[in-house]
């Protein structure tokens, strides 16, 4: 508000100063005319070359501390706030705007230039501001005891994005902040690529999978045009983690019988046909019947609870990712059952061997869960 008084009254002021110059020393004529020069430089504390235009030279003469004064307050003004320099680049952009569109605008160059120079002052200001932010936000540490939810440089991007857009919201021009944006997006999104299961204490997947998710969920509530292909990276990103993150847990509830069932799709691959695969040691019917019995229906159903536990227990709550992440397993495991069974009939043709649990029973597992939950 005191930037924009600042401005406001500048314009009168410099534009009152130079109508009586003009009057007074009559140099609304011709500035190349002799007799004018010879009084511009009369008027003068020191030489000036013949081409400078006289208004101009004197008016920067008179207001010789503006420029200096204005840096000063800039300066200020860029400490008072965190983002102050975005307040300071709104402020400037616009107020040169309003007077080039002004009747009462300036003939002579004089403020122009001057605000000129402290719009430029401004744009490095917010550029190093920028430039703090995303280096602030790449190294980022975790915090010690981190279990997984929103990533603190997550929360600062929206901070920011919360803000910067709030100040341009009535702004005439937004083309260094969507290019700001785009660089902390950048940022962002590298951060969340950085983390390593060293620093966390669980699945990095799942860290990724709730923080990219939050970031779509963020950027389709804003709307903001220039981060339209961060939105849909960020559905991408947090589409592949969470196919991960399904695929990774999922092999826990049937360990066993997944790696038999791996082993033998390995014999096929390497060329072993289908019906001579069970005449293999490691693969033969009674170690499949010895696999099978290790997951009677009882003991699935159990160890599924058991997962649903752990998923609740880490899935942050404000994502509300739950019920999303618990469709995906059971559609995974549905997949990875079709897929057992296949193997069944195809490798041990006719050996009457069978899990202990069927499809209906296992849809009735995911559904008790759920409802129980």
């Amino acid at each position: 508000q005191m930037l924009e008084q600042v401005l406001r009254e500048l314009q009168p002021l410099c534009t009152a100063e130079q109508q009586f110059i003009e009057k007074f020393f009559q140099l609304s004529q011709d500035p190349a005319d002799p007799q004018v020069l010879e009084v511009s430089v009369r008027t003068m504390s020191s030489p000036v070359p013949l081409a400078k235009e006289p208004t101009t030279r004197l008016l920067s003469e008179i207001f010789s501390c503006l420029e200096p004064e204005l840096r000063g307050f800039l300066d200020v003004c860029n400490k008072v706030h965190p983002f102050g320099s975005l307040q300071v680049l709104v402020i400037l952009s616009d107020s040169i705007f309003e007077m080039w569109g002004s009747s009462s605008a300036l003939p002579s160059s004089f403020l122009n230039t001057i605000l000129g120079n402290m719009l430029l002052l401004a744009k490095s200001s917010f550029n190093k501001c920028i430039g703090t932010l995303c280096k602030e936000i790449e190294e980022a540490k975790m915090p010690s005891k981190m279990k997984g939810g929103i990533l603190p440089s997550v929360s600062r991007f929206e901070e920011f994005v919360n803000f910067s857009e709030e100040v341009f919201r009535t702004a005439r021009r937004r083309g260094e902040l969507d290019k700001a944006h785009l660089r902390l997006a950048g940022s962002v999104f590298s951060s969340i690529n950085s983390l390593s299961s060293a620093n966390l204490k669980v699945n990095t997947d799942m860290v990724m999978m709730e923080n990219f998710h939050h970031i779509h969920c963020f950027l389709c509530q804003k709307k903001i045009h220039c981060l339209e292909g961060k939105k849909r990276e960020a559905k991408q990103r947090y589409s592949e983690h969470m196919e991960k993150y399904v695929i990774k847990y999922l092999g826990q509830p049937l360990e066993k019988l997944n790696h038999f069932f791996e082993g033998v799709k390995a014999r096929v691959a390497q060329g072993v046909k289908e019906e001579e695969v069970s005449f293999q040691l490691a693969y033969s019917k009674q170690e499949l019947r010895k696999v099978i019995e290790k997951y009677p229906g009882k003991e699935v159903k159990r160890a599924l609870e058991t997962l649903y536990r752990k998923i609740h227990k880490y899935l942050s709550p404000e994502e509300n990712l739950l019920p999303v992440v618990w469709h995906a397993m059971e559609q995974e495991f549905i997949h990875q059952y079709q897929e057992f069974e296949d193997l069944i009939q195809r490798c041990y043709t006719e050996s009457g061997i069978a899990m202990d649990f069927t499809m209906e029973d296992l849809l009735s597992y995911f559904n008790s869960i759920t409802l129980s939950n």
